[in-house]
């Protein structure tokens, strides 16, 4: 029950965000600002941050980015079943796919450092840095026929990914940042889980989607219950524990990420479903991420 109240206020702040928008009418322009302020500097500077101070060991962490990286094949495997199983359109399944697989970083990050500290941050960083190309290559693969998107492209400008390259190599080099920088990543650091946060909540869709309520609820079970599982599993058979078995059942549970539909709409795929899939599974979320938590703290 502890360890579910600690991201009471994570997900309190998703819900402000979502009245924030609906409330002030700060429009559209105001939270796409936010959301770039967020991508491009706060998270970046967060991942920096964490992985500068915490002494890793890239070794240890092999069996925690098999076990993320096994997850999502995992969800990769199970999403592509929604197809036979539900009779979706082919654009539209292209579209609804990813929501199987995806992660909000976002939601991940914030609840990492609440609930494991900056370890936990640096941990899902090495998660995210090797996970976002996967899931970028899969999902942009699946749209390819319907786009021109560049996937290496998108790749190549993922400010997470070079984060964590950048916070990596300092971290092997030795560098340890002088006072004043410190401080200053720190105070980015701080900024970017509130803000990003209030973003999660603004980019809520309620309204209803394209008649695919079956394969869009079948997709987010996936995401929300059966990769949290598939990650215990792989997990405790590749002897992981402790705060890593902890970080990537985090991973694995978290709800799917909002770029799956920036993605769909800029590929021509069906924006509509993918938006409520990324409500709905976020919103549920609520309630699940806080059981899986619970669950491995008990087992731990």
């Amino acid at each position: 029950m502890e360890t579910a109240l600690l991201l009471l206020p994570d997900f309190s702040l998703i819900l402000l965000g979502f009245a924030i928008r609906r409330w002030m009418g700060l429009g559209d322009h105001f939270w796409s600002g936010v959301e770039k302020l967020v991508y491009f500097i706060l998270f970046p500077a967060l991942l920096v941050n964490a992985i500068l101070r915490t002494q890793l060991d890239l070794a240890a962490a092999t069996p925690l980015l098999l076990t993320a990286l096994g997850a999502m094949a995992g969800g990769m495997a199970l999403s592509w079943l929604a197809r036979p199983l539900f009779g979706v359109p082919p654009m539209v399944f292209a579209s609804i796919f990813q929501c199987g697989y995806r992660f909000n970083s976002y939601i991940g990050l914030a609840a990492a450092g609440l609930l494991f500290g900056t370890p936990g941050i640096a941990a899902l960083g090495l998660i995210i840095g090797l996970a976002v190309p996967f899931a970028n290559l899969s999902s942009v693969w699946m749209l390819a026929r319907h786009g021109d998107t560049g996937v290496w492209r998108e790749i190549g400008r993922n400010p997470l990914i070079w984060a964590t390259l950048a916070g990596l190599l300092l971290n092997l080099a030795g560098f340890v940042p002088p006072k004043p920088a410190a401080i200053f990543l720190g105070r980015l650091a701080d900024a970017s889980i509130a803000l990003g946060l209030l973003a999660v909540g603004a980019a809520l869709r309620l309204q209803g989607q394209s008649g695919v309520l079956g394969a869009s609820l079948y997709l987010s079970a996936v995401k929300l219950a059966a990769l949290p599982l598939l990650a215990i599993m792989l997990g405790q058979w590749l002897g992981l524990s402790g705060t890593y078995l902890g970080v990537a059942v985090l991973f694995a549970s978290l709800p799917t990420a909002s770029s799956a539909y920036i993605l769909a709409m800029r590929m021509g795929g069906d924006g509509r479903s993918v938006a409520w899939i990324i409500s709905a599974s976020t919103l549920a979320s609520m309630l699940t991420m806080p059981l899986w938590a619970t669950w491995v703290a008990r087992g731990s």
